[in-house]
């Protein structure tokens, strides 16, 4: 039996940082404001020069040196994002040659902040099936480019950032069990309807998100799939070393937290200094952790999220 371990991990954050102080000179909100209300501290921006295929880079490249094996050995790559570099081609096709290698599949995955949990287990069936042997899986994001920096209810809570890991064959298992989910009848309280037709921008090119309506599907929504996944796994709710959740709010982390009777102690939150960087906040805050030492080798981690469709998963891992 073939399984996908993760190898190694990584991550880039921009350098510029957005501080809520900062931010309240821009839109009307303050500190106390969006901490109350998100958790939110800071977030990081990109620079107007840099596009989610130079941030994915920098993530992969710390990745491929977490896992130590050469760039040439990867025959996969899946890159998580909802806003690539351009319509086509993908940000992996553009990643694998920047990379400097060539040849494998390399394809985007789009899920908005569920997107790395459905390129992992994209990929996890990929090194299943024999198809591929170490892939790169990365989520990156330039959230703040498709912001309305005049609308507080969404401005306040992204950030930029990308994070990776490298995923290899194994003879033991890593990841143990996953579980996806999706109910596009929930499509219309959260979503960036703008599209191209004829050269120009058809419809409202921002982020719109219905705040009260997605708490309330996203705290039901996290604690279903994250018990269903360790029901079907035969693992028990103590037994989950580390919580690796979707940085939307702290609320929604807190209260899914409570529902897998897990303290806070134990769920890895990096919300507070980056805000919501989509795709990429599940990958930044497993590197974050693993490089602090405190995810270790052998420790049973849970990672879940929840994005835009509506677009849910959940990932039991041994790492």
């Amino acid at each position: 039996m073939i399984y996908s371990r993760i190898l190694g991990t990584g991550s880039y954050l921009p350098s510029t940082v957005l501080s809520n102080a900062t931010l309240a000179e821009r839109v009307e909100t303050s500190d106390e404001w969006i901490v109350s209300r998100t958790g939110i501290r800071e977030r990081r921006i990109a620079d107007p020069d840099q596009k989610t295929s130079d941030l994915a880079l920098h993530a992969a490249e710390a990745a491929i040196a977490s896992a130590g094996i050469d760039r040439n050995e990867i025959d996969l790559i899946i890159v998580a994002t909802t806003t690539p570099d351009m319509v086509f081609p993908s940000v992996a096709c553009l990643l694998q040659e920047k990379l400097g290698i060539h040849g494998g599949p390399a394809f985007d995955v789009q899920a908005v902040c569920a997107g790395f949990m459905y390129a992992l287990v994209t990929a996890d069936a990929y090194i299943k099936a024999g198809l591929a042997t170490k892939a790169l899986v990365i989520g990156a994001e330039v959230l703040t480019r498709i912001l309305d920096w005049e609308d507080r209810r969404t401005c306040v809570l992204f950030g930029d950032g990308a994070g990776a890991v490298i995923l290899g064959a194994s003879d033991t298992p890593g990841i143990r069990h996953a579980k996806l989910a999706a109910d596009g009848r929930y499509k219309d309280i959260l979503n960036t309807p703008a599209q191209i037709s004829g050269g120009k921008i058809q419809g409202m090119p921002y982020l719109f998100m219905d705040g009260p309506a997605v708490f309330k599907f996203a705290v039901k929504a996290l604690a279903d799939i994250a018990n269903k996944t360790l029901s079907e796994a035969g693992v028990a709710q103590s037994e989950v070393d580390w919580l690796v959740p979707h940085q939307a709010n702290l609320r929604i982390i807190e209260s899914t937290a409570k529902h897998l009777k897990l303290p806070m102690e134990r769920v890895i939150v990096t919300l507070p200094e980056q805000g919501n960087t989509s795709a990429a906040s599940i990958p930044l805050a497993l590197d974050t952790a693993v490089r602090d030492g405190r995810i270790q080798r052998g420790q049973t981690v849970l990672l879940e999220g929840i994005g835009g469709g509506f677009a849910w998963g959940a990932v039991l891992l041994t790492y």
